[in-house]
């Protein structure tokens, strides 16, 4: 694991004053990566308080060299799977190097502010994308809570699966489908059986959200060679939100091999990369097991994953539904957890899905599962919230909820906290739902 910086300092303030304010998910202890759109052209950014540094800009001013630079150049055409494919190396130097250009007594100051409305841009001006093209996509289910809940909603015998204490469970997900947050979720259709257990085919109507975190990957590793447990965080770029979005009603009726049509309709990510670097200085410990459970077996438990392959970040959703946008009402918070509810790491789970030699490759994408915790208001999806439609999830104006509506969108939220450190954000993930499409006749 790397050490802290000088761009962790707490006591760094920047020049850009939104950058300051205690609320802001952006300080520059953050500087996450992103890709934006600007005249019909894709560019890659770092956000810093309500601004976006067009990197190309920096680069084409000369306010960065040496390694920083290669850095950049790896995103033109704004795609950062070629500064992942550099391995964290390079994001560090640019890290380091854009740090220090955008702090308040930089060497640099005058040049940068003479440059500000060249290299800055406000992020409510442009069009966010896709950080990169996603090659792969694996979902993890790693919430013993979540996992023993769902089990029991469908009636097993076993709500826990016999392998879920012995490995991180995962279904290959469907990353043509992936989309960054804003983006249209149109209700799927498909098969299911209705409330008389009859077998219909039209819109879904169990529609529901997933709060997960997500990790890309930075540099792969060659068929056949697996990923260490000892080098994990080598290959873990960073982190953003993820919805994977369910049609529960088609998902429990079509489930054999795993997860199919009930979630390739739409998964919906946040914008920006929250760097592995940026997040050393709010680590823990790997979420303690309870007694009696299995140890790991040892290619899954390394010291330094369990010494810090937990991360301090807290996780929210929020629901905002039409008739609270049209009473100008403010959303409502639904569910708050941590991600210390999930029973392995990051770390466990990379290492698990590279060891019987599969290669993952620079920007494919690992979803963490629903993080849902023990208690009422941690269950992170409508499912749980609802006991499966058994209690109404209340919503305030006398509305409420058994399952997600035509017109509600719903908010994704995180945030690292840590005595000591300045907090950081991960932006929002968004999704509004719209009525499915009229199957062609």
């Amino acid at each position: 694991m790397k050490k802290l910086n000088a761009t962790h300092d707490p006591l760094r303030r920047s020049w850009v004053e939104s950058a300051n304010q205690p609320a802001c998910d952006f300080p520059i202890q953050n500087l996450p990566l992103g890709v934006f759109s600007l005249d019909g052209q894709k560019r890659a950014g770092v956000a810093i308080g309500d601004k976006i540094v067009d990197l190309q800009q920096v680069l084409n001013a000369k306010l960065l060299d040496g390694d920083a630079a290669t850095a950049i150049r790896a995103t033109e055409g704004g795609q950062l799977k070629g500064l992942m494919a550099l391995g964290n190396e390079g994001a560090s130097a640019l890290r380091s190097q854009l740090s220090d250009l955008l702090r308040s007594d930089s060497p640099r100051l005058l040049r940068a502010r003479e440059l500000e409305h060249q290299i800055l841009l406000p992020i409510d001006s442009v069009a966010m994308e896709l950080p990169c093209e996603i090659g792969d996509y694996t979902d993890f289910l790693t919430s013993q809570h979540h996992t023993e809940r769902h089990g029991r909603f469908k009636g097993l015998k076993d709500p826990l699966p016999p392998a879920f204490k012995s490995l991180p469970v995962a279904y290959h997900g469907r990353a043509s489908s992936l989309r960054v947050s804003g983006t249209a979720v149109t209700r799927p259709n498909g098969q299911y059986k209705d409330a008389q257990g009859q077998l219909v085919f039209g819109p879904a109507p169990m529609l529901d959200f997933e709060l997960e975190l997500a990790a890309f990957v930075a540099r792969g590793n060659t068929l056949s060679e697996p990923i260490p447990i000892r080098a994990v965080q080598d290959y873990i770029f960073g982190y953003c939100l993820l919805n994977d979005w369910s049609a529960k009603s088609i998902q429990w009726w079509e489930q054999v091999l795993g997860p199919f049509l009930g979630k390739s309709f739409i998964s919906s990510i946040s914008p920006w990369i929250v760097t592995s670097e940026a997040l050393l200085p709010f680590r823990l410990p790997a979420p303690l097991r309870p007694v009696g459970d299995p140890a790991p077996l040892p290619y899954l438990q390394g010291d330094e994953d369990q010494r810090e392959g937990g991360i301090d970040i807290e996780l929210e959703a929020w629901m905002s539904t039409s008739t609270q946008r049209h009473e100008q009402r403010p959303p409502v918070r639904i569910t708050q957890t941590h991600l210390q509810n999930l029973y392995w790491t990051f770390g466990q789970m990379l290492t698990h899905h590279a060891s019987n030699g599969c290669n993952l490759r620079a920007g494919d994408l690992i979803g963490s599962g629903t993080i849902s915790g023990p208690d009422d208001m941690t269950r992170a999806c409508i499912t749980e919230l609802t006991n499966a439609g058994a209690d109404p999830l209340p919503l305030g104006g006398n509305e409420c909820r058994l399952a997600l509506e035509d017109g509600d969108e719903i908010i994704l939220k995180a945030r690292a906290t840590r005595e000591g450190a300045v907090s950081i954000g991960f932006g929002e993930c968004r999704g509004r739902i719209f009525p499915a499409k009229n199957w062609p006749v």
